[in-house]
């Protein structure tokens, strides 16, 4: 069982000038959530389990592990988190080249996103006497292809309810696309602790957004009705993920973004997952119009923490996002930031044992 605090050491390190750190967020109920500013990245978190506690989130126990990261583990994903076609898109007439990492794609913000970069980090404890991170990065002009000087905040709050909340908050000075999310992979089992088909799903979405073989959204927006793609009853998710459709078939799995069923840009419950062999229920709330659920098809990491083995379909992420390719998709939500506009969103994961 996984259950050892990742060591403060272990992340005392220089990058690119600025020092990285590990953070420690603890509340009253013996939740523990692990930060480190590189990447803005959730390491662990802890969930209380008898004598025990039970880290459920998928990460490195050193730095140089996440410097050589090709899953983007608890980071925050930017500028545009998920992907966009043939890393291009156009403002106002002009068109933008993003450096491609995907195929022909741009995936999570290009070759050095915000999961790659060193975040200011300063921890505080909010109104309600809860531990928190605020963490801020100045993304410049031209930064991956990205016009505009984005400046970023995310505060990560422990609450007293066991959530981690997740607060996004972001200005630009020129007009430029923006998406950001959070790319935590779950295991309600523990991480390391083998598949996560087990776990049991729903999602609060009526539709979701068909891709091409390259992942990229078609443009359609299709009813889940009748298909592997509806979670509006509780399935496990190794149910059907293997079922001869098209989308899981290109996607080795899930991989696909639902339209979430929400009025405007309020804070509404979007998924609930549960593992019987823990009892560990995780219920997801969010602002943003889409999830990404995304059942780690492609993992294949040597070296996690307490030198486990992380092999496909071992964690499961649920990214609150913008539709991928919204920049070039007319008939989806908006991802565009002018200046003089705040763009904000908050994600919250809530757990507790049943």
């Amino acid at each position: 069982m996984n259950n050892k605090i990742v060591s403060e050491e272990n992340f005392n390190k220089t990058i690119d000038n600025q020092q990285v750190s590990l953070l420690i967020l603890k509340n009253k109920n013996g939740y523990v959530c692990q930060i480190t500013n590189f990447g803005a990245r959730i390491v662990s978190f802890f969930v209380p389990m008898n004598e025990t506690k039970l880290d459920v989130v998928l990460g490195h126990d050193f730095i140089e592990n996440y410097e050589n990261d090709d899953f983007y583990l608890g980071a925050i994903a930017g500028r545009y988190a998920n992907r966009i076609a043939n890393g291009k898109f156009s403002l106002d007439d002009k068109e933008y080249s993003l450096l491609v990492n995907n195929g022909p794609n741009a995936l999570h913000g290009g070759k050095k996103g915000f999961d790659k970069v060193v975040w200011k980090a300063q921890p505080f404890l909010n109104e309600n006497e809860e531990e928190a991170i605020e963490l801020r990065y100045l993304s410049k002009d031209g930064e991956e292809g990205y016009p505009g000087n984005l400046q970023v905040k995310v505060i990560y709050t422990l609450t007293n309810n066991n959530e981690i909340k997740i607060d996004y908050k972001a200005v630009t000075d020129a007009k430029t696309v923006l998406n950001l999310t959070n790319h935590a992979y779950f295991n309600l089992k523990g991480a390391g602790e083998g598949s996560i088909v087990s776990h049991d799903l729903i999602l609060n979405a009526d539709y979701f957004t068909p891709t091409d073989a390259g992942a990229i959204p078609t443009g359609e927006i299709r009813d889940v009705s009748n298909s592997p793609m509806d979670f509006r009853v509780s399935h496990k998710i190794g149910e059907r993920i293997n079922d001869d459709y098209i989308e899981l078939i290109q996607g080795f799995g899930y991989d696909h973004n639902w339209v979430l069923n929400k009025e405007n840009n309020q804070l509404s419950w979007v998924a609930t997952a549960y593992e019987a062999a823990t009892g560990i229920e995780m219920k997801v709330f969010s602002t943003e119009p889409g999830v990404q659920f995304y059942t780690g098809n492609y993992l294949d990491v040597k070296n996690g923490k307490e030198s486990k083995t992380y092999p496909s379909r071992s964690g499961f992420c649920l990214e609150m996002q913008h539709f991928p390719d919204s920049p070039n998709q007319a008939s989806f939500p908006n991802s565009v930031l002018n200046p003089g506009e705040i763009y904000t969103q908050t994600t919250i994961y809530q757990f507790k044992v049943r």
